[in-house]
């Protein structure tokens, strides 16, 4: 049996490219291909692995689908840069009882991410 080595991408609708493409750039997303004016841009995440944006038409529905985690080596820093680009987090950072400190901010399109760090110990 193969095994899983590591997520390749998430790929997530949006309704507005140039918002998206906005609103992951303030966050330090460094843009691959595509772009505001793109119907499919791709993100760096880290690791080989990629964000990825496509558009959909104004009448597709985008519902909540689960929630996509971003491990950065600053919780609190990436906290501030969401607050300074003008996009609120739903949370401030916490300690998880799972070993982890992180927080959660939703896209413009409605999509949950989680961004975070393994707490030491």
């Amino acid at each position: 049996m193969p095994k899983l080595e590591a997520i390749s991408a998430v790929t997530l609708a949006t309704h507005d490219m140039a918002r998206a493409v906005a609103f992951y750039a303030a966050l330090g997303f460094d843009m691959h291909y595509g772009g505001p004016d793109a119907e499919f841009t791709s993100f760096d995440a880290g690791g080989g692995a990629f964000l990825n944006l496509i558009a959909t038409p104004p009448d597709t529905r985008i519902s909540w689908w689960g929630r996509a985690i971003f491990h950065v080596d600053d919780v609190d820093a990436m906290y501030e840069i969401a607050l300074a680009a003008g996009y609120p987090p739903d949370m401030p950072p916490s300690d998880a009882p799972w070993g982890e400190r992180y927080f959660h901010i939703t896209d413009p399109d409605g999509h949950e991410l989680s961004f975070a760090k393994r707490l030491a110990g």
